[in-house]
Protein backbone atom coordinates (compact mmCIF):
# COMPACT_ATOMS: atom_id res chain seq x y z
CA UNK A 1 0.00 0.00 0.00
CA UNK A 2 1.07 3.64 -0.49
CA UNK A 3 2.84 5.42 2.37
CA UNK A 4 0.22 7.96 3.48
CA UNK A 5 2.80 9.75 5.66
CA UNK A 6 4.16 11.41 2.52
CA UNK A 7 2.80 14.98 2.18
CA UNK A 8 0.18 15.72 -0.46
CA UNK A 9 2.14 15.04 -3.64
CA UNK A 10 2.21 16.78 -7.01
CA UNK A 11 0.39 13.88 -8.65
CA UNK A 12 -2.33 14.03 -6.00
CA UNK A 13 -2.81 17.74 -6.57
CA UNK A 14 -2.93 17.19 -10.33
CA UNK A 15 -5.37 14.29 -9.98
CA UNK A 16 -7.70 16.37 -7.79
CA UNK A 17 -7.64 19.13 -10.40
CA UNK A 18 -8.45 16.68 -13.20
CA UNK A 19 -11.37 15.08 -11.38
CA UNK A 20 -12.89 18.47 -10.54
CA UNK A 21 -12.32 20.32 -13.81
CA UNK A 22 -14.88 21.04 -16.52
CA UNK A 23 -12.91 21.98 -19.67
CA UNK A 24 -16.03 21.60 -21.78
CA UNK A 25 -17.32 24.80 -20.12
CA UNK A 26 -14.57 26.81 -21.80
CA UNK A 27 -16.15 28.36 -24.90
CA UNK A 28 -12.93 27.81 -26.87
CA UNK A 29 -12.61 24.13 -26.05
CA UNK A 30 -14.75 22.55 -28.76
CA UNK A 31 -13.33 24.80 -31.49
CA UNK A 32 -9.70 24.05 -30.61
CA UNK A 33 -10.38 20.32 -30.21
CA UNK A 34 -12.04 20.29 -33.62
CA UNK A 35 -9.00 22.01 -35.15
CA UNK A 36 -6.74 19.43 -33.52
CA UNK A 37 -8.77 16.52 -34.85
CA UNK A 38 -8.73 18.02 -38.35
CA UNK A 39 -5.00 18.68 -38.33
CA UNK A 40 -3.95 15.32 -36.89
CA UNK A 41 -6.20 13.35 -39.24
CA UNK A 42 -4.88 15.17 -42.31
CA UNK A 43 -1.27 14.61 -41.33
CA UNK A 44 -1.92 10.92 -40.71
CA UNK A 45 -3.37 10.62 -44.20
CA UNK A 46 -0.41 12.51 -45.67
CA UNK A 47 1.99 9.99 -44.09
CA UNK A 48 0.03 6.82 -44.79
CA UNK A 49 2.26 5.60 -47.64
CA UNK A 50 5.54 6.42 -45.89
CA UNK A 51 7.82 3.48 -45.04
CA UNK A 52 7.94 4.31 -41.34
CA UNK A 53 4.13 4.00 -41.15
CA UNK A 54 4.29 0.66 -42.96
CA UNK A 55 6.89 -0.49 -40.44
CA UNK A 56 4.76 0.68 -37.51
CA UNK A 57 1.74 -1.22 -38.83
CA UNK A 58 3.80 -4.35 -39.53
CA UNK A 59 5.09 -4.30 -35.94
CA UNK A 60 1.58 -4.67 -34.49
CA UNK A 61 -0.07 -8.08 -34.30
CA UNK A 62 -3.37 -6.97 -32.86
CA UNK A 63 -6.93 -6.54 -34.03
CA UNK A 64 -9.65 -4.51 -32.36
CA UNK A 65 -12.29 -1.79 -32.69
CA UNK A 66 -10.05 1.25 -33.18
CA UNK A 67 -9.39 3.36 -36.27
CA UNK A 68 -6.03 3.47 -38.00
CA UNK A 69 -6.45 6.79 -39.78
CA UNK A 70 -6.03 6.44 -43.52
CA UNK A 71 -6.61 2.69 -43.59
CA UNK A 72 -9.50 0.21 -43.68
CA UNK A 73 -7.96 -2.03 -41.03
CA UNK A 74 -8.62 -1.60 -37.32
CA UNK A 75 -6.53 -2.43 -34.28
CA UNK A 76 -6.74 -2.59 -30.51
CA UNK A 77 -6.23 0.58 -28.48
CA UNK A 78 -2.47 0.28 -28.10
CA UNK A 79 -1.89 -0.57 -31.75
CA UNK A 80 -4.09 2.20 -33.13
CA UNK A 81 -2.67 4.75 -30.69
CA UNK A 82 0.89 3.76 -31.61
CA UNK A 83 0.39 3.85 -35.39
CA UNK A 84 -1.67 7.05 -35.39
CA UNK A 85 0.74 8.79 -33.03
CA UNK A 86 3.70 7.79 -35.18
CA UNK A 87 1.99 8.92 -38.38
CA UNK A 88 0.80 12.19 -36.83
CA UNK A 89 4.33 13.22 -35.88
CA UNK A 90 6.27 11.56 -38.67
CA UNK A 91 6.48 14.56 -40.99
CA UNK A 92 6.98 17.09 -38.16
CA UNK A 93 3.92 18.95 -39.41
CA UNK A 94 1.87 18.66 -36.20
CA UNK A 95 0.88 21.22 -33.56
CA UNK A 96 3.31 22.79 -31.10
CA UNK A 97 2.95 24.45 -27.72
CA UNK A 98 5.13 27.53 -27.88
CA UNK A 99 6.01 27.44 -24.17
CA UNK A 100 7.58 24.00 -24.57
CA UNK A 101 8.17 23.15 -27.26
CA UNK A 102 6.04 20.03 -27.13
CA UNK A 103 3.77 18.30 -29.67
CA UNK A 104 0.72 17.41 -27.59
CA UNK A 105 -1.86 16.66 -30.27
CA UNK A 106 0.13 13.83 -31.84
CA UNK A 107 0.04 12.00 -28.49
CA UNK A 108 -3.32 12.91 -27.03
CA UNK A 109 -5.63 12.66 -30.06
CA UNK A 110 -4.46 9.11 -30.95
CA UNK A 111 -4.64 8.01 -27.32
CA UNK A 112 -8.10 9.32 -26.47
CA UNK A 113 -9.65 8.55 -29.87
CA UNK A 114 -8.64 4.89 -29.63
CA UNK A 115 -9.70 4.66 -25.98
CA UNK A 116 -13.03 6.32 -26.79
CA UNK A 117 -13.76 3.73 -29.47
CA UNK A 118 -12.75 0.84 -27.21
CA UNK A 119 -14.81 2.02 -24.23
CA UNK A 120 -17.85 3.45 -26.02
CA UNK A 121 -17.28 7.04 -24.97
CA UNK A 122 -19.25 9.99 -26.32
CA UNK A 123 -18.05 12.99 -28.28
CA UNK A 124 -18.34 15.07 -25.10
CA UNK A 125 -16.09 12.55 -23.32
CA UNK A 126 -13.64 12.79 -26.20
CA UNK A 127 -13.57 16.58 -25.89
CA UNK A 128 -12.85 16.29 -22.16
CA UNK A 129 -10.02 13.83 -22.82
CA UNK A 130 -8.40 15.99 -25.50
CA UNK A 131 -8.62 19.15 -23.39
CA UNK A 132 -7.21 17.64 -20.19
CA UNK A 133 -4.54 15.59 -21.95
CA UNK A 134 -3.19 18.47 -24.01
CA UNK A 135 -3.39 20.80 -21.00
CA UNK A 136 -1.29 18.54 -18.78
CA UNK A 137 1.26 17.90 -21.54
CA UNK A 138 1.68 21.64 -22.06
CA UNK A 139 1.77 22.55 -18.37
CA UNK A 140 4.56 20.06 -17.65
CA UNK A 141 6.80 22.27 -19.79
CA UNK A 142 6.71 24.93 -17.03
CA UNK A 143 8.45 22.76 -14.42
CA UNK A 144 11.97 22.81 -15.84
CA UNK A 145 12.10 24.76 -19.13
CA UNK A 146 14.69 23.44 -21.62
CA UNK A 147 16.20 20.97 -19.14
CA UNK A 148 14.62 17.86 -20.63
CA UNK A 149 16.12 18.64 -24.05
CA UNK A 150 19.48 19.43 -22.46
CA UNK A 151 19.42 16.08 -20.67
CA UNK A 152 19.10 14.38 -24.06
CA UNK A 153 15.39 13.56 -24.07
CA UNK A 154 12.48 14.54 -26.31
CA UNK A 155 9.86 16.44 -24.24
CA UNK A 156 6.99 15.19 -26.40
CA UNK A 157 7.92 11.62 -25.53
CA UNK A 158 8.52 12.32 -21.85
CA UNK A 159 5.62 14.66 -21.09
CA UNK A 160 3.33 12.98 -23.60
CA UNK A 161 2.96 9.78 -21.61
CA UNK A 162 1.75 11.78 -18.61
CA UNK A 163 -0.57 13.80 -20.82
CA UNK A 164 -1.99 10.58 -22.24
CA UNK A 165 -2.68 9.32 -18.71
CA UNK A 166 -4.42 12.60 -17.90
CA UNK A 167 -6.48 12.61 -21.09
CA UNK A 168 -7.55 8.98 -21.06
CA UNK A 169 -8.03 9.07 -17.31
CA UNK A 170 -10.19 12.19 -17.48
CA UNK A 171 -12.27 10.72 -20.32
CA UNK A 172 -12.84 7.42 -18.48
CA UNK A 173 -13.55 9.29 -15.21
CA UNK A 174 -10.87 7.69 -13.06
CA UNK A 175 -10.92 8.53 -9.36
CA UNK A 176 -8.19 10.67 -7.79
CA UNK A 177 -6.50 7.58 -6.37
CA UNK A 178 -6.58 5.76 -9.70
CA UNK A 179 -5.11 8.76 -11.51
CA UNK A 180 -2.31 9.03 -8.95
CA UNK A 181 -1.39 5.39 -9.49
CA UNK A 182 -1.63 5.78 -13.28
CA UNK A 183 0.79 8.73 -13.20
CA UNK A 184 3.12 6.75 -10.96
CA UNK A 185 3.05 3.78 -13.32
CA UNK A 186 3.55 5.94 -16.42
CA UNK A 187 6.73 7.40 -14.96
CA UNK A 188 8.36 4.04 -15.63
CA UNK A 189 7.02 3.97 -19.19
CA UNK A 190 8.33 7.33 -20.40
CA UNK A 191 11.27 7.44 -22.77
CA UNK A 192 12.62 8.97 -25.95
CA UNK A 193 16.20 10.11 -26.57
CA UNK A 194 17.11 12.72 -29.18
CA UNK A 195 20.00 10.83 -30.78
CA UNK A 196 17.95 10.77 -34.00
CA UNK A 197 19.56 14.17 -34.60
CA UNK A 198 22.89 12.51 -35.35
CA UNK A 199 21.88 11.16 -38.75
CA UNK A 200 18.19 11.71 -39.36
CA UNK A 201 17.06 8.34 -38.00
CA UNK A 202 13.34 7.60 -37.60
CA UNK A 203 13.04 7.21 -33.83
CA UNK A 204 11.62 10.67 -33.09
CA UNK A 205 8.65 9.70 -35.22
CA UNK A 206 7.57 6.90 -32.89
CA UNK A 207 7.83 8.92 -29.67
CA UNK A 208 4.21 10.20 -29.66
CA UNK A 209 2.86 6.79 -30.58
CA UNK A 210 4.80 5.12 -27.81
CA UNK A 211 3.64 7.74 -25.30
CA UNK A 212 0.02 7.36 -26.43
CA UNK A 213 -0.07 3.59 -26.04
CA UNK A 214 1.91 3.69 -22.79
CA UNK A 215 -0.42 6.24 -21.21
CA UNK A 216 -3.39 4.02 -21.99
CA UNK A 217 -1.63 0.94 -20.58
CA UNK A 218 -0.83 2.83 -17.36
CA UNK A 219 -4.50 3.78 -17.00
CA UNK A 220 -5.64 0.19 -17.50
CA UNK A 221 -3.13 -1.05 -14.94
CA UNK A 222 -4.35 1.52 -12.41
CA UNK A 223 -7.95 0.53 -13.08
CA UNK A 224 -6.96 -3.08 -12.37
CA UNK A 225 -5.46 -2.12 -9.00
CA UNK A 226 -1.76 -1.80 -9.89
CA UNK A 227 0.02 0.79 -7.73
CA UNK A 228 2.54 3.48 -8.65
CA UNK A 229 4.54 6.00 -6.55
CA UNK A 230 2.68 9.13 -5.47
CA UNK A 231 5.88 11.17 -5.68
CA UNK A 232 6.53 10.21 -9.30
CA UNK A 233 7.02 13.85 -10.38
CA UNK A 234 9.00 15.41 -7.52
CA UNK A 235 10.57 12.41 -5.78
CA UNK A 236 14.25 11.85 -5.10
CA UNK A 237 14.31 9.31 -7.92
CA UNK A 238 11.34 10.68 -9.78
CA UNK A 239 10.37 11.82 -13.24
CA UNK A 240 12.12 15.19 -13.33
CA UNK A 241 15.18 13.86 -11.55
CA UNK A 242 15.55 11.23 -14.23
CA UNK A 243 14.59 13.22 -17.32
CA UNK A 244 15.69 16.77 -16.47
CA UNK A 245 18.61 16.17 -14.07
CA UNK A 246 16.91 18.18 -11.34
CA UNK A 247 18.51 18.10 -7.92
CA UNK A 248 16.29 16.43 -5.40
CA UNK A 249 16.19 15.64 -1.72
CA UNK A 250 13.86 16.22 1.20
CA UNK A 251 16.17 18.89 2.58
CA UNK A 252 15.94 20.83 -0.66
CA UNK A 253 12.17 21.13 -0.83
CA UNK A 254 11.88 18.01 -3.00
CA UNK A 255 13.78 19.45 -5.88
CA UNK A 256 14.33 22.44 -8.11
CA UNK A 257 11.32 22.10 -10.39
CA UNK A 258 8.68 24.82 -10.49
CA UNK A 259 5.70 22.61 -9.81
CA UNK A 260 3.71 25.60 -8.61
CA UNK A 261 3.87 27.05 -12.14
CA UNK A 262 2.54 23.79 -13.55
CA UNK A 263 -0.35 23.56 -11.10
CA UNK A 264 -1.26 27.25 -10.83
CA UNK A 265 -4.79 27.79 -12.09
CA UNK A 266 -5.20 24.24 -13.32
CA UNK A 267 -8.85 23.61 -14.12
CA UNK A 268 -9.75 27.31 -14.21
CA UNK A 269 -7.13 28.85 -16.52
CA UNK A 270 -6.52 26.87 -19.71
CA UNK A 271 -3.27 27.13 -21.68
CA UNK A 272 -3.95 24.35 -24.19
CA UNK A 273 -6.16 26.58 -26.33
CA UNK A 274 -3.05 28.56 -27.34
CA UNK A 275 -1.43 25.64 -29.16
CA UNK A 276 0.01 26.47 -32.57
CA UNK A 277 -0.69 24.79 -35.89
CA UNK A 278 2.20 24.54 -38.33
CA UNK A 279 2.29 26.03 -41.82
CA UNK A 280 5.68 24.41 -42.49
CA UNK A 281 6.73 20.75 -42.27
CA UNK A 282 9.79 21.08 -40.03
CA UNK A 283 10.95 21.94 -36.53
CA UNK A 284 8.89 24.84 -35.18
CA UNK A 285 11.82 26.98 -34.09
CA UNK A 286 12.87 27.18 -37.76
CA UNK A 287 9.54 28.69 -38.82
CA UNK A 288 10.27 32.38 -38.09
CA UNK A 289 13.55 32.02 -40.01
CA UNK A 290 11.60 30.64 -42.96
CA UNK A 291 9.31 33.67 -42.86
CA UNK A 292 12.31 36.01 -42.75
CA UNK A 293 13.89 34.21 -45.71
CA UNK A 294 10.65 34.46 -47.69
CA UNK A 295 10.46 38.16 -46.86
CA UNK A 296 13.97 38.68 -48.24
CA UNK A 297 13.06 36.66 -51.33
CA UNK A 298 10.27 39.13 -52.09
CA UNK A 299 12.92 41.79 -52.70
CA UNK A 300 13.66 40.05 -55.99
CA UNK A 301 17.43 40.01 -55.48
CA UNK A 302 19.31 37.27 -57.30
CA UNK A 303 20.33 34.64 -54.74
CA UNK A 304 23.77 34.36 -56.37
CA UNK A 305 24.50 37.85 -54.99
CA UNK A 306 24.31 36.64 -51.39
CA UNK A 307 27.73 36.52 -49.76
CA UNK A 308 26.72 35.66 -46.19
CA UNK A 309 23.67 35.14 -44.00
CA UNK A 310 24.01 35.67 -40.26
CA UNK A 311 21.20 34.75 -37.85
CA UNK A 312 20.71 35.69 -34.24
CA UNK A 313 19.38 32.69 -32.34
CA UNK A 314 18.49 31.32 -28.92
CA UNK A 315 21.09 29.28 -27.07
CA UNK A 316 18.43 26.70 -26.22
CA UNK A 317 18.01 25.54 -29.84
CA UNK A 318 21.67 25.52 -30.94
CA UNK A 319 22.32 21.87 -30.09
CA UNK A 320 19.29 20.67 -32.04
CA UNK A 321 18.92 22.97 -35.04
CA UNK A 322 22.33 24.59 -35.58
CA UNK A 323 25.06 22.22 -34.48
CA UNK A 324 27.15 20.53 -35.66
CA UNK A 325 27.05 23.31 -38.24
CA UNK A 326 28.79 21.35 -40.98
CA UNK A 327 26.15 18.64 -40.71
CA UNK A 328 23.27 21.10 -40.60
CA UNK A 329 24.63 22.71 -43.78
CA UNK A 330 24.55 19.33 -45.56
CA UNK A 331 21.81 17.14 -44.00
CA UNK A 332 22.08 13.45 -44.79
CA UNK A 333 18.42 13.05 -45.72
CA UNK A 334 15.08 14.83 -45.77
CA UNK A 335 14.28 13.97 -42.16
CA UNK A 336 17.59 15.38 -40.93
CA UNK A 337 16.84 18.52 -42.95
CA UNK A 338 13.69 19.09 -40.85
CA UNK A 339 15.99 19.89 -37.92
CA UNK A 340 18.37 22.19 -39.80
CA UNK A 341 17.81 25.95 -39.80
CA UNK A 342 20.37 26.43 -42.60
CA UNK A 343 18.28 24.10 -44.77
CA UNK A 344 15.02 25.83 -43.77
CA UNK A 345 16.44 29.20 -44.77
CA UNK A 346 17.92 27.91 -48.02
CA UNK A 347 14.80 26.08 -49.15
CA UNK A 348 12.62 29.10 -48.34
CA UNK A 349 14.93 31.36 -50.34
CA UNK A 350 15.00 28.99 -53.30
CA UNK A 351 11.49 27.49 -53.27
CA UNK A 352 9.46 30.10 -51.35
CA UNK A 353 7.99 27.40 -49.12
CA UNK A 354 8.88 24.63 -46.66
CA UNK A 355 6.03 22.15 -46.99
CA UNK A 356 6.02 18.41 -47.51
CA UNK A 357 7.24 18.78 -51.10
CA UNK A 358 10.29 20.74 -49.99
CA UNK A 359 11.51 17.97 -47.67
CA UNK A 360 12.47 15.05 -49.89
CA UNK A 361 15.69 13.07 -50.09
CA UNK A 362 16.15 14.17 -53.69
CA UNK A 363 15.99 17.86 -52.79
CA UNK A 364 18.40 17.95 -49.86
CA UNK A 365 21.37 17.29 -52.13
CA UNK A 366 20.51 19.92 -54.75
CA UNK A 367 23.66 21.99 -55.51
CA UNK A 368 21.80 25.30 -55.28
CA UNK A 369 20.52 24.45 -51.79
CA UNK A 370 23.93 23.26 -50.62
CA UNK A 371 25.51 26.47 -51.88
CA UNK A 372 23.03 28.61 -49.96
CA UNK A 373 23.33 26.53 -46.78
CA UNK A 374 27.10 27.01 -46.82
CA UNK A 375 26.55 30.76 -46.44
CA UNK A 376 24.38 30.52 -43.31
CA UNK A 377 25.96 31.25 -39.91
CA UNK A 378 24.60 32.08 -36.48
CA UNK A 379 25.36 34.06 -33.33
CA UNK A 380 23.73 33.43 -29.97
CA UNK A 381 21.53 36.23 -28.65
CA UNK A 382 21.58 35.92 -24.83
CA UNK A 383 18.40 38.00 -24.56
CA UNK A 384 16.34 35.74 -26.84
CA UNK A 385 12.99 34.91 -25.12
CA UNK A 386 12.94 31.21 -26.14
CA UNK A 387 11.12 28.98 -25.11
CA UNK A 388 8.33 31.42 -24.25
CA UNK A 389 8.57 32.96 -27.71
CA UNK A 390 10.01 31.69 -31.02
CA UNK A 391 11.76 34.37 -33.07
CA UNK A 392 13.57 34.68 -36.39
CA UNK A 393 16.32 36.90 -37.75
CA UNK A 394 18.28 37.15 -41.01
CA UNK A 395 21.11 39.55 -41.77
CA UNK A 396 21.90 39.12 -45.46
CA UNK A 397 25.12 40.60 -46.82
CA UNK A 398 25.46 40.82 -50.59
CA UNK A 399 28.68 40.51 -52.56
CA UNK A 400 28.76 44.31 -53.00
CA UNK A 401 28.54 44.85 -49.23
CA UNK A 402 24.87 45.84 -49.14
CA UNK A 403 23.11 44.54 -46.01
CA UNK A 404 19.44 43.63 -45.58
CA UNK A 405 17.98 42.60 -42.24
CA UNK A 406 14.69 40.88 -41.40
CA UNK A 407 13.28 40.12 -37.95
CA UNK A 408 10.16 38.34 -36.77
CA UNK A 409 9.18 38.00 -33.14
CA UNK A 410 6.63 35.24 -33.65
CA UNK A 411 5.91 32.27 -35.89
CA UNK A 412 2.91 31.89 -38.13
CA UNK A 413 0.42 29.51 -36.60
CA UNK A 414 1.22 30.66 -33.08
CA UNK A 415 -0.84 32.75 -30.68
CA UNK A 416 0.31 36.05 -32.24
CA UNK A 417 -0.41 34.94 -35.82
CA UNK A 418 -2.83 31.98 -35.74
CA UNK A 419 -3.82 30.02 -38.81
CA UNK A 420 -7.46 30.57 -39.76
CA UNK A 421 -10.01 27.79 -40.10
CA UNK A 422 -9.71 28.26 -43.87
CA UNK A 423 -5.92 27.86 -43.61
CA UNK A 424 -6.33 24.61 -41.69
CA UNK A 425 -8.88 23.23 -44.13
CA UNK A 426 -6.53 24.08 -47.00
CA UNK A 427 -3.72 22.27 -45.16
CA UNK A 428 -6.02 19.30 -44.53
CA UNK A 429 -6.94 18.93 -48.19
CA UNK A 430 -3.32 19.37 -49.27
CA UNK A 431 -2.27 16.65 -46.81
CA UNK A 432 -5.01 14.32 -48.05
CA UNK A 433 -3.91 14.89 -51.65
CA UNK A 434 -0.29 14.22 -50.65
CA UNK A 435 -1.44 10.91 -49.16
CA UNK A 436 -3.23 9.94 -52.36
CA UNK A 437 -6.77 10.51 -51.12
CA UNK A 438 -9.18 11.85 -53.73
CA UNK A 439 -11.32 14.90 -53.06
CA UNK A 440 -14.54 12.99 -52.45
CA UNK A 441 -12.91 10.72 -49.87
CA UNK A 442 -11.26 13.73 -48.21
CA UNK A 443 -14.64 15.48 -47.97
CA UNK A 444 -16.16 12.34 -46.44
CA UNK A 445 -13.40 12.23 -43.85
CA UNK A 446 -13.90 15.93 -43.15
CA UNK A 447 -17.64 15.37 -42.60
CA UNK A 448 -16.88 12.57 -40.14
CA UNK A 449 -14.48 14.79 -38.23
CA UNK A 450 -16.96 17.67 -38.11
CA UNK A 451 -19.58 15.58 -36.34
CA UNK A 452 -17.32 13.59 -34.03
CA UNK A 453 -17.62 15.71 -30.89
CA UNK A 454 -21.43 15.61 -31.10
CA UNK A 455 -21.70 11.83 -31.29
CA UNK A 456 -23.47 10.01 -28.42
CA UNK A 457 -20.94 7.20 -28.89
CA UNK A 458 -17.69 7.17 -30.89
CA UNK A 459 -18.30 4.26 -33.23
CA UNK A 460 -15.60 1.64 -33.85
CA UNK A 461 -15.66 2.50 -37.55
CA UNK A 462 -15.46 6.29 -37.02
CA UNK A 463 -12.97 7.77 -39.52
CA UNK A 464 -12.21 4.30 -40.92
CA UNK A 465 -12.01 4.14 -44.73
Amino acid sequence: MSDMSIPFSVSQQLARGIVGCTPEADPQAAAVAQRLLLDIAGICVAARHEPYVAAAIASIDQIGPCTVIGFAQQMGVEGAAFVNGTAAHGEDFDDTYEGGPVHAGAVIVPAVLAAAQRHGCSGADLLRGIAVGVEVTCRLCAVAPMKVHKAGFHPTAIFGVMGAVAGVGAMLRLTEAQLVHAFGIAGSMAGGIIEYLAEGAWTKRLHPGWAAQSGYRAVRLALAGFEGPRTVFEGDHGFFHGYANLKTGAGEGRGEGDFAAMLDGFGTRWVWTTIAFKPYACGTMAHPYIDCARAFRQRGIALERIANIECETAEGIVHRLWEPLATKRAPQNAYAAKFSIPYAIAVALLKDNAGLSEYTDAQVSEPALLALMAKVNYVVDPTNPYPKQFTGHLKVTLTDGTVFEHRQGYFKGGAQHPLSDADLQHKFHANCAHGGLDRAAAEALLAGLDGLLAQPTIAPDALTF
